[in-house]
């Protein structure tokens, strides 16, 4: 870690599924500001979504939860999680495109 809070850590996500126009990132997006998250969400090319977040264990334990569920009309059949040390690069949590 870079010299920051030793419980901030990194996951980086990626869902498959049903997971791309059911407004999976806008969803996504509204979570992780709501637990205090700092990253990205993306489609990608293959129709999966790509999920990066920063932040204290527990709410990214909170956001991995609920990236297994989704919003109402997403079916998500896989979630990849990858844990990390933290790089605290980010200042907000955003879509990117």
């Amino acid at each position: 870690m870079t010299g920051g809070d030793p419980k901030t850590t990194r996951v980086h996500l990626r869902i498959t599924g049903r997971v791309q126009g059911v407004g999976f990132r806008y969803s996504a997006l509204a979570e992780a500001r709501r637990l205090g998250l700092r990253g990205w969400v993306r489609n990608t090319h293959d129709g999966a979504v790509e999920l990066l977040a920063e932040g204290d264990k527990q709410p990214l334990s909170q956001l991995v939860a609920w990236c297994h569920a989704g919003p109402p009309g997403a079916r998500v059949d896989h979630v990849e999680p990858e844990w990390r040390a933290a790089t605290e690069e980010f200042n907000d949590f955003r879509i990117r495109h």
